[in-house]
């Protein structure tokens, strides 16, 4: 199915209920992908508590919904921890198995991207697990980020060597933002 196929999802704040269903899609990709480089799948509470830091620190977390059903979620974490970095963030998006190319992906990053720019974050990273994951890596590029590079074989999970790919997106205009 493509993203004509569906209606338009709804994103909104991550909620408190949220977070049962945000372990499962996540739990999907640590036990049978690449996306991420986690081995074990974190508890629902533990997602709660990864939400609250990211809250804490006023960035957003936002989930998709889809016919009633929570269908991706996605956020922005910081980059680096050293201040240097404090215009800097990070994004991760995740769509639930069976919602792929249903647009789930483009809405979220769009909304997570809108969010950002609203606030003090002038670049945006996107560190993708796996340089075969040509979904994400054409979802990034779609929304206007640029192929940095490639680390090879940093990681080792499913029994193999895996890369990740740098991808990079300006965030409205660093002259906006007072050193």
């Amino acid at each position: 199915m493509t993203s004509h196929d569906f209606p338009r999802p709804l994103v909104r704040d991550a909620a408190p209920g949220d977070f049962d269903a945000i372990a499962r899609i996540y739990s999907h990709y640590v036990e049978h992908a690449l996306a991420t480089f986690e081995e074990i799948a974190p508890s629902a509470d533990e997602m709660r508590a990864r939400h609250a830091a990211i809250a804490a620190a006023g960035l957003p977390y936002l989930v998709a919904e889809l016919d009633g059903r929570l269908a991706g979620y996605a956020y922005a974490s910081s980059y680096r921890a050293r201040s240097a970095y404090r215009h800097t963030i990070e994004d991760s998006v995740y769509v639930a198995d069976g919602f792929g190319r249903c647009g789930i992906g483009l809405a979220l990053l769009t909304a997570l991207i809108e969010r950002c720019e609203r606030r003090p974050w002038r670049q945006m990273i996107a560190v993708i697990g796996n340089s075969g994951n040509a979904g994400s890596i054409a979802l990034h590029a779609r929304l206007g980020f640029g192929h940095v590079g490639v680390l090879r074989d940093v990681g080792f999970k499913h029994g193999r060597w895996v890369d990740t790919v740098l991808m990079q997106r300006a965030l409205g205009s660093a002259s906006d933002v007072a050193a």
